[in-house]
């Protein structure tokens, strides 16, 4: 073989590992082998160092280490090129030689490996997990749970309930009830919490801190350990001040905003002014992140910083410090908003009681300054967008003063001038919303009962979603049910949504009776998907025996429709009914007996 390089054939034979394909070659595969395997010095291609009869001794020393590396250069430029380094043989086939000490090493590789290093320290036990196990039945019901997630998830259009969405509500009752996971289920439910996020905090609760064991030790879940004190290697705990400062100086972002976020949760002041010894060094969109934190615990202690963010040289960052700014009443930039907007509104002098309302003409510094954004959004214009910003961004309690001391329905009641209602009352909701504040939302969503698009300042059921999240949870649920017992259930999925589950008393009955008349109706059943599968989540399970006879098939008729719905109806109630019944079982598992 006198070839300049190697063939190609013989170097996908050498990267690839592939041993000498006859053992009557230069070196011959068998005397090779049994030389290597009396040399204990490497243990693979991957290994650094080899000594074997590809490798040279000069006078009597022993032999010289030859890299994988070695080997490889050699056969890509050629032995002609590069000396080889082993010893060519008698017949001088530089060459074979090369592919020869490349297939024993291979050979040794795969035979075996030894340890690299010697076996570490063993591994800490895990903290101890002090809560009570599960019962049995609530145990086996966990790892049905998990099995059917692996597998791949139920079929939604039989009549099986779907046990992948009733995992959510199982951790939640454990977690209520106070158990510890099952430590053989701990991979499976740590795998579960990995594939959907909205599992991850009752997953991670519930499994403790053998989880965050597990998750030191596998990269797969190394998610755990995002956002929990002391939980990833070297986070500190939130009373360990100088760990705290080390971390927030040196840690990547993603931790810094999990340890922000820990910190805001006990201790807001300490989060705010640990932000502030960084806050000018900090990138743009990083600040922006780091300020959305300061929602949780917002409090008037927070303004001077707010403030000082308002000069920020990111407009988003402006724009959302201001927007903080806002949601304090008590703030200097609420009261500057509250004086630029009630100078845009006004009670009309004559004729009956109404709202007139002039438009801001410019958008100046200072309304820049506190977080009005100059350039309106595609088809909108200029004052308009002005203006619903300033409203916006007013505390509420300007409004009945300047209008004549009304409350806020009477406020809400009055007609607007010239066309500026829908933009009016759009701004007075999305202050509702900001400030929470339940009388201001109360007025503008209205009667349950009014048109679904003719409330009295709610203008889209998005809005009115948005304003029943600021009334106590049975007031919310009250509304709802009357909405349904007005409009049915095709323009409620929006608004039940927003109520705490499971949905009793009056909204349960609602529900079941909206469902009841669609069926009747013919209405298609697929239009109500979205509903069926938040009332499987969320319907009280004492309500199931009302739904019993919908259960039942229609009694058969001589000529039925080619597009009737029985079956679909049947099947989808089966279905909901089943898995108000499996919830219940789930419940009665999970309660701890007395002592």
């Amino acid at each position: 073989m006198r070839d300049e390089t190697v063939s190609a054939a013989q170097q996908a034979e050498l990267q690839g590992g592939v041993s000498v394909r006859d053992k009557t070659g230069p070196v011959g595969l068998r005397e090779a082998t049994a030389t290597e395997a009396a040399d204990d010095s490497g243990s693979g291609p991957e290994a650094g160092t080899e000594a074997g009869p590809e490798a040279t001794s000069v006078n009597g020393a022993p032999p010289r280490p030859l890299p994988w590396e070695e080997l490889v250069k050699t056969a890509l430029l050629g032995t002609d090129r590069r000396t080889a380094p082993v010893a060519a043989g008698a017949e001088g086939n530089a060459p074979g030689a090369l592919l020869a000490a490349a297939a024993v090493r291979t050979v040794r590789y795969r035979a075996g490996l030894r340890p690299a290093a010697p076996a570490g320290a063993p591994l800490s036990a895990a903290r101890p997990d002090e809560r009570p196990p599960l019962p049995r039945a609530a145990r086996n019901r966990l790892a049905q749970l998990l099995a059917v997630r692996t597998a791949g998830g139920t079929d939604r259009r039989g009549a099986a309930p779907d046990l992948t969405e009733l995992l959510p509500q199982w951790l939640a009752t454990a977690l209520r009830q106070g158990f510890a996971a099952p430590h053989d289920l701990l991979p499976a439910l740590l795998d579960a919490a990995r594939a959907r996020t909205d599992l991850r905090p009752a997953a991670l609760a519930f499994a403790g801190p053998r989880a965050l064991w597990l998750a030191r030790l596998n990269p797969a879940w190394r998610f755990a350990l995002r956002g929990v004190p002391g939980g990833a290697a070297g986070a500190p705990a939130p009373e360990d001040a100088e760990g705290v400062a080390r971390l927030w100086e040196e840690g990547l972002f993603a931790e810094r905003v999990a340890l922000l976020g820990t910190l805001r949760e006990r201790d807001p002041a300490r989060a705010r002014e640990l932000l502030a010894t960084t806050w000018r060094t900090e990138r743009a969109e990083d600040r922006l992140l780091f300020l959305d934190s300061l929602r949780a615990g917002l409090g008037e202690a927070d303004e001077p910083f707010l403030d000082e963010a308002l000069a920020d040289r990111s407009r988003n960052v402006r724009s959302t410090a201001a927007e903080l700014l806002s949601a304090l009443p008590g703030s200097a930039l609420a009261a500057r908003m509250a004086e630029r907007a009630a100078s845009c509104v006004s009670l009309a002098l004559t004729g009956e009681p109404r709202i007139t309302v002039e438009a801001p003409h410019e958008c100046d510094a200072g309304m820049e300054r506190d977080g009005v954004t100059a350039k309106p959004p595609a088809n909108r214009g200029e004052r308009s967008w002005w203006f619903g910003q300033l409203v916006e961004a007013a505390p509420l309690a300007t409004w009945p003063g300047r209008l004549g001391g009304r409350t806020p329905e009477e406020v809400v009641a009055l007609p607007v001038d010239e066309g500026w209602q829908s933009e009016l009352h759009g701004a007075w909701c999305r202050a509702a919303v900001r400030q929470r504040d339940a009388a201001w939302s109360r007025a503008l969503l209205g009667s349950p009962g009014s048109p679904v698009a003719d409330g009295p300042g709610a203008v889209s059921l998005a809005e009115r979603a948005q304003l029943l999240g600021a009334l106590p949870e049975g007031e919310r649920a009250a509304w709802v049910a009357g909405f349904i017992a007005a409009h049915g259930l095709s323009d409620s999925f929006q608004l039940l949504a927003t109520c705490t589950a499971p949905w009793a008393g009056p909204l349960g009955a609602a529900v079941v009776d909206a469902l009841t008349t669609a069926r009747r109706a013919g209405g298609y059943p697929w239009s109500y998907s979205g509903i069926m599968g938040l009332a499987e989540r969320c319907l009280d399970p004492a309500e199931a025996p009302r739904l019993d006879t919908l259960t039942q098939p229609d009694p058969p008729v001589a000529d039925p429709p080619a597009n009737s719905t029985t079956a679909y109806w049947t099947d989808a109630f089966a279905r909901l009914t089943g898995t108000l019944r499996l919830r219940e079982a789930m419940h009665a598992e999970l309660t701890r007996p007395p002592a």
